[in-house]
């Protein structure tokens, strides 16, 4: 059987009960200005968590890379092969539309 999970109301009520009981049994919450940073120089860079030669220890893969483009480029290939016919229009001697052939270029 599948419990019923509890909705945001119910999350809330709790979290709210939790904290008032801490607070009733004499804990206190400290207060941070608004925009204080956490950081030890908040006024420089943010710092890197991939610190590393992580760009020197790969291994180089040309013939890899090169097989799965040559995967890809027989579609285009083809499709430039062949050319889907178009409709074209043929006009009579005087500049006058005859009829529509189907023509491949």
């Amino acid at each position: 059987m599948i419990k019923p999970t509890k909705t945001r109301r119910q999350l809330h009520q709790e979290l709210e009960q939790q904290v008032q009981e801490f607070l009733h049994k004499g804990g206190h919450v400290n207060e941070v200005p608004r925009g204080l940073s956490g950081r030890l120089d908040a006024n420089g860079p943010l710092i890197s968590i991939f610190d590393g030669t992580s760009q020197e220890d790969r291994t180089p893969l040309p013939e890899v890379v090169a097989a799965i483009e040559a995967r890809k480029k027989p579609n285009l290939a083809q499709k430039l092969k062949k050319p889907r016919p178009r409709k074209k229009v043929i006009l009579d001697d005087f500049g006058q539309p005859l009829r529509w052939e189907w023509v491949e270029e």
